[in-house]
């Protein structure tokens, strides 16, 4: 119990500015704070604070101490919760992180709802295209779609998603439909950067094929073929998160249906821990929710 006063003094007077600030809100005189300070200073055997006549500075490992502590002070208050009759509230900074694209239209649409119904959690989400590494940038939980490379992250799944190829009406007036993944080499494809190819799979046979495409358009940003598949520029290969409205609206039409590969996992994943905070296990109960619903991806496909 003296380790965790230690640690609460340590944070309230960082986060209060002022030794004086943090004995009023405990009730405590500033000596017994200053105390407590001192003895877990010597008990790491680090500075955490610089302190003057006139100001409070945070060193170094001061600050990264911080971090760790206000997370582990904020799953101590969830876990005393989860447990306390009446008492369920989740609390404290949710970090989550989710690709760039569909973190926009499927993520960040869903953190108002969650924190409306959990006023006392903020939310920081970071949308990145790159492999973000959880543990060492305190990332409480990531979207990710496809296969999971990190076997020490625990995953949920959430859902799943097809990836298909799609064309305006007026593109395949003009060039043909496209009956089998061969026929792509006579049409103009939209081309994502370096993407290794579009995933097919034999109707007939079972067999997955990867076929490299090609064309005059390439773009590494998906939003641009999606545009650029809207005006009729050619074939592009998009997943039905993306364009599911487009496909409902009749903006864009689906060609090689009977080819689609199998759908890939979308997942929620975090590190492992002994005990998830609740405000992790509500905002991961809500996207499986949504993303469970059958409507959800051609309501909100685009």
């Amino acid at each position: 119990m003296d380790t965790f006063k230690q640690i609460g003094a340590f944070v309230s007077v960082a986060t209060r500015g002022s030794l004086s600030a943090a004995a009023r809100a405990e009730g405590v005189t500033p000596a017994i704070v200053g105390r407590r300070l001192d003895a877990l200073e010597a008990r790491l055997g680090v500075k955490l604070l610089l302190r003057t006549t006139r100001k409070l500075t945070l060193t170094f490992e001061g600050q990264a101490f911080l971090e760790d502590c206000q997370r582990v002070l904020n799953d101590l208050a969830n876990a005393e919760a989860a447990v306390s009759l009446g008492g369920v509230k989740a609390s404290g900074q949710l970090r989550v992180s989710a690709p760039a694209g569909f973190g926009r239209r499927h993520v960040a649409p869903l953190v108002g709802a969650f924190m409306q119904a959990n006023p006392e959690v903020t939310v920081n989400l970071d949308l990145s295209d790159r492999l973000v590494d959880l543990m060492n940038e305190n990332i409480d939980c990531a979207v990710r779609i496809g296969e999971l490379q990190d076997s020490s992250l625990v995953s949920v799944r959430l859902g799943e998603m097809r990836r298909i190829v799609v064309a305006s009406p007026a593109y395949l007036v003009a060039h043909g439909v496209p009956r089998t993944p061969a026929d792509l080499a006579q049409h103009e494809c939209l081309s994502l950067g370096q993407q290794r190819g579009w995933v097919f799979r034999d109707p007939g046979t079972g067999a997955v094929e990867t076929r490299k495409v090609g064309g005059r358009f390439e773009c590494n940003d998906g939003a641009v073929l999606h545009e650029w598949a809207l005006a009729g520029k050619g074939l592009a290969w998009r997943s039905l998160w993306e364009v599911g409205r487009d496909l409902q609206e009749g903006r864009l039409t689906s060609v090689l249906d009977a080819w689609q590969a199998a759908p890939m996992g979308i997942y929620a994943v975090f590190p492992q821990r002994r005990h998830l905070p609740l405000r992790v296990r509500l905002f991961i109960d809500l996207l499986k929710e949504r993303y469970g619903e059958p409507s959800y991806w051609t309501i909100n496909g685009g």
